[in-house]
C-alpha cells in the first residue's frame, strides 16, 4: 500500500468588488510538505468572468496569478517571499487579503500524489 501524505489546499477566487462578496473560483493552491510540493493550477475563463462581472481588467488577473506561481516556485523570481521555506510561502499565499484575487479558507486532506490531487481539485472546484 502506498503511503498517504497530509496536504493543504485553498481555492483561488476572483472577487472584483469586495463589498459585494461575489466571486468565481479560478484556481487551487496545494501544499504537500512531505513531497516538497507547492503549486497552483488555475484557469481564467474570460467569457465566464465577463458574463458574471462585466468589465474586468483581464490583463491584471494573469499577472497576479503568475506572481503566485513565482512564489510557489521558490526561486529568486519570487522575490523575498519566494526565498522563504515552502510552508511559509504557502501561508503567505493563503493569507487574507482584500484584493481582486482572494483565497478561501485552507482545507486539509491526505494524498498519495500531490500533483494528481491538485489536478483533481482544480477539475472539481474550478472547471
Amino acid at each position: 500500500m502506498q503511503e498517504r501524505h497530509l496536504f493543504e489546499y485553498a481555492v483561488i477566487r476572483v472577487v472584483p468588488r469586495v463589498e459585494r462578496e461575489e466571486f468565481l473560483n479560478v484556481g487551487v493552491i496545494l501544499l504537500c510538505s512531505a513531497q516538497g510540493f507547492l503549486q497552483i493550477r488555475y484557469t481564467l475563463n474570460e467569457e465566464r468572468l465577463r458574463a458574471v462581472f462585466g468589465n474586468l481588467d483581464m490583463e491584471e488577473l494573469p499577472a497576479r496569478l503568475r506572481a503566485f506561481e513565482k512564489v510557489c516556485a521558490g526561486r529568486r523570481e519570487g522575490g523575498p517571499i519566494g526565498q522563504l521555506g515552502i510552508a511559509s510561502r504557502f501561508r503567505w499565499l493563503t493569507a487574507n487579503r482584500s484584493t481582486i484575487v482572494q483565497i478561501s479558507a485552507v482545507h486539509p486532506g491526505m494524498c498519495i500524489d500531490a500533483k494528481e490531487t491538485l489536478e483533481k481539485l482544480h477539475r472539481d472546484l474550478v472547471l
